[in-house]
């Protein structure tokens, strides 16, 4: 897992990528399940933007309490 968010995240400063990569590795299943939240809603019919912000939205709260 941390090697695709090293990927992901390459362009990213690395005190950052530090901080993001801490966070989803100490809470995967919240990851896991806002992931799945979005394919959902991608296959739905939303575009992947509009799926992430509503999904992130859901979840901001849980979010905000692990940052």
């Amino acid at each position: 897992m941390k090697k695709m968010l090293d990927k992901q995240l390459k362009d990213v400063p690395a005190d950052q990528k530090e901080k993001i990569v801490k966070v989803v590795t100490e809470n995967p299943e919240l990851f896991q399940k806002i992931a799945t939240e979005v394919q959902e809603k991608m296959k739905g019919g939303a575009d992947q933007m509009s799926a992430v912000t509503a999904v992130l939205k859901t979840h901001e709260s849980e979010l905000k309490e692990i940052l």
